[in-house]
């Protein structure tokens, strides 16, 4: 019987607390320190061969979840002014397998009606190098052209995250255009310093 997602999250903790005390050595450490001579310099041969570890353990991983159709996906709970939101999200450590996609798109709307619930009294911001304050119909541009959205939640401010692309790879630069993740702040005034 194959591990469950929760089971493989249990396990990844378990590794990264390993690697990150000393106690798994990657043997082609110095190989690594070779190929990259900036990384060598700011962590050292023992903190590369922790890291490199640790990611060459999550890559077997992901080729298990792949091979045995495991979800990354996990349920979060959030709150915001007395409105509760269970959605799914792509654990950090995970990757998605093609039924979490549907899964993620499947949850679109319930998202965007707690976001459209909870942020109409207050004023929106399109995050980005400089905040750009946007109107509710610039969101559900954005909304339309995203495959899923995701929300993050703080004492004051509600953020919106209309997402395309690989889930896993939706934070990073360089998968842009392909992938993305537009990031929008629903607050009382503007954005705070702190980003969600």
């Amino acid at each position: 019987m194959a591990y469950t997602t929760a089971e493989l999250i249990e396990i990844l903790d378990r590794e990264m607390r390993a690697s990150c005390e000393g106690k798994r050595v990657l043997l082609s450490a110095e190989a690594r320190l070779n190929a990259d001579p900036v990384l060598a310099l700011a962590l050292g041969a023992d903190k590369i061969s922790n890291v490199y570890a640790y990611r060459e353990f999550r890559e077997q991983i992901h080729h298990y979840q792949r091979e045995h159709n495991i979800s990354g996906l996990i349920w979060r709970r959030c709150q915001f002014q007395g409105h509760p939101l269970r959605f799914p999200e792509l654990h950090n450590q995970l990757i998605a397998i093609p039924e979490d996609l549907v899964t993620l798109r499947q949850a679109k709307g319930e998202v965007l009606a707690f976001w459209h619930l909870v942020s109409a009294s207050l004023r929106l911001w399109l995050l980005g190098k400089t905040d750009q304050e946007i109107n509710p119909g610039f969101v559900e541009e954005l909304a339309r052209e995203a495959e899923w959205a995701e929300v993050d939640v703080t004492m004051t401010e509600v953020y919106l995250g209309l997402c395309w692309g690989k889930p896993e790879e939706r934070h990073c630069q360089w998968a842009f255009p392909e992938s993305g993740c537009r990031r929008i702040v629903a607050t009382p005034g503007v954005p705070g310093a702190i980003k969600v």
